[in-house]
């Protein structure tokens, strides 16, 4: 991860804020298996080195990923940091893994991988419980390894949401797991994945109904949307049934993504949409951000065409630019971004300032905020941002730094976030969220060391949870009488600004990430 805008790193650029582990710890955990059952790591399955022309490259390279995303931590995306198609790569992974390489991959698999390897994990318990009722029995499914669980999840998918011809589907799978595993368990992909398409022709699908107790309800609705049961939970309790049926359609979608022209190097949108005329990528300009871009396809065109490398754009959401518009950076200010890395905000505010002032970029991550300078002189504002290494609350401690505003853009649970992060879902438990709430209280009461008095303090947040967003607000201010809220109407359009003076993306009304912001005044 050459620099912040790398593909792998804009995914995660407003959701991969540190976890309350990172901030103990300073060290990335390893992600835990999400899938059915006692599956342990997978270890790989040793053959002999060769070339078979015959398997999907698509498909192989799509149950390797899954497996490393489920049980290594892998990255969802196949763009390395200069923006090219690490194909190469991934084919390593699949010799060493089950045995063989495949053709190379040409963009139109790379763009299948993409395809593939997000919806299988954004759909991984509907597929699952498909894959469960249409076994033999229980334990079948319970005990099946892990490579053929990807293949038939991939054959699922690829059938009941890419609509991509069934007996094609059906051949290409089983070839691929006779040829990596054996004969016997191309015959069970075989039999099952024809079982499945007799029941889609048949609309028969063995699906559950949204009936009975709340209980059995929320398990009905989190198998039918692929969402954890928790989680529907808790939207139904405070969004009601169906605006939490909607928002799990939301996050059921391909996302889409916002560049933004860098006015830093005097890159004016208009400019932008020459280049991206130029290279054919369709857009939108933002409704709300007069340096923003909205594009549903061809980011892997802008990715290689090396306008990220360049720094002529950023990807970046649109709710995390109003979170900007919130903070409203001027020139000669002093500005702390105190959970800083990786940095969009960062930089956005930094071309904001117009060549005066300062930002005192803080994280807990080293290596992150080498990549946010790295980035900072591409976008010719490195001189504007000093990057600080430590833990907001240590800081806050021993130094008596006062700050014109401080930006707190607090580790939270990216519940907003759930369209770009497939895998994100899957990884957030609800015991996580009294754990992070704990943490932004912390992290709260330190940055409001760092204001002076006069001056603001931003709290953010990529999450639409009430107890990560007003809630903590809230509790800080009984804490802290010496702050109070300052309403956000001046600054972002009307239909973001809650009944408490906040600033709220909501990812069904407002067709962005769910994000909040909420700004406090510290009084003279």
């Amino acid at each position: 991860m050459a620099q912040l805008l790398s593909f792998r790193v804009y995914l995660s650029a407003e959701t991969q804020k540190a976890s309350p582990e990172s901030f103990k710890h300073r060290t990335q955990k390893t992600r835990k298996p999400f899938s059915s059952g006692n599956r342990g790591p997978v270890a790989p399955i040793h053959k002999p080195q060769n070339l078979n022309l015959e398997v999907s490259p698509h498909r192989a390279v799509s149950a390797v990923r899954l497996m490393r995303i489920e049980y290594g931590g892998a990255f969802a995306d196949l763009l390395n940091e200069k923006g090219k198609g690490s194909g190469s790569n991934e084919m390593s992974y699949v010799e060493r893994t089950i045995g063989f390489r495949t053709r190379d991959l040409d963009d139109r698999d790379l763009r299948l991988v993409t395809d593939v390897v997000g919806g299988t994990i954004r759909w991984r318990r509907y597929l699952d419980h498909l894959i469960g009722s249409l076994c033999h029995n229980e334990r079948t499914f319970r005990n099946m390894e892990p490579l053929l669980l990807q293949i038939l999840r991939i054959g699922f998918y690829e059938i009941l949401k890419l609509d991509m011809p069934p007996y094609a589907v059906v051949d290409e799978n089983v070839r691929l797991a006779k040829v990596a595993l054996r004969p016997g368990a191309g015959d069970l992909v075989n039999g099952i994945l024809r079982k499945l398409v007799s029941l889609k022709e048949k609309d028969a699908l063995p699906l559950p109904k949204v009936e009975g107790d709340d209980r059995a309800q929320a398990r009905a609705l989190a198998t039918l949307h692929s969402h954890p049961v928790w989680m529907v939970r808790r939207w139904v309790k405070y969004l009601g049934l169906d605006e939490a049926t909607k928002l799990m359609i939301w996050n059921n979608n391909d996302p889409g993504f916002s560049l933004r022209a860098n006015m830093g190097r005097d890159i004016t949108r208009s400019a932008l949409v020459e280049r991206l005329n130029s290279l054919k990528v369709p857009h939108e300009l933002s409704l709300h951000l007069e340096e923003f871009v909205r594009i549903k396809t061809g980011l892997q065109s802008v990715v290689q065409a090396g306008l990220l490398k360049e720094g002529i754009c950023s990807v970046q959401d649109e709710s995390a630019g109003l979170v900007v518009s919130v903070m409203n950076p001027q020139p000669g200010e002093r500005i702390m971004d105190a959970c800083a890395a990786p940095g969009g905000k960062t930089l956005y505010m930094a071309s904001c300032l117009k060549g005066q002032g300062m930002i005192y970029a803080m994280d807990v991550n080293e290596g992150r905020l080498r990549i946010l300078g790295e980035t900072a002189k591409s976008h010719q504002v490195d001189r504007l941002i000093t990057t600080i290494h430590s833990d907001l609350r240590v800081f806050a401690e021993t130094n008596e730094v006062q700050c014109d505003k401080v930006l707190l853009d607090a580790p939270c649970s990216g519940l907003g976030v759930l369209s770009k992060r497939a895998d994100l879902r899957w990884n957030c438990k609800l015991e996580d969220m009294e754990e992070l709430t704990k943490l932004q209280d912390e992290l709260l009461d330190s940055a409001s060391k760092l204001v002076k008095p006069g001056g603001f303090l931003i709290y953010s947040t990529c999450s639409i949870d009430p107890e990560e967003n007003q809630g903590r607000v809230e509790s800080f201010l009984l804490r802290h009488p010496e702050f109070s809220v300052d309403p956000v109407d001046r600054f972002v359009p009307s239909s973001f600004v809650t009944s408490q003076g906040f600033f709220l993306s909501n990812p069904v009304k407002h067709s962005l990430d769910g994000a909040f912001a909420a700004r406090l005044v510290r009084v003279l």
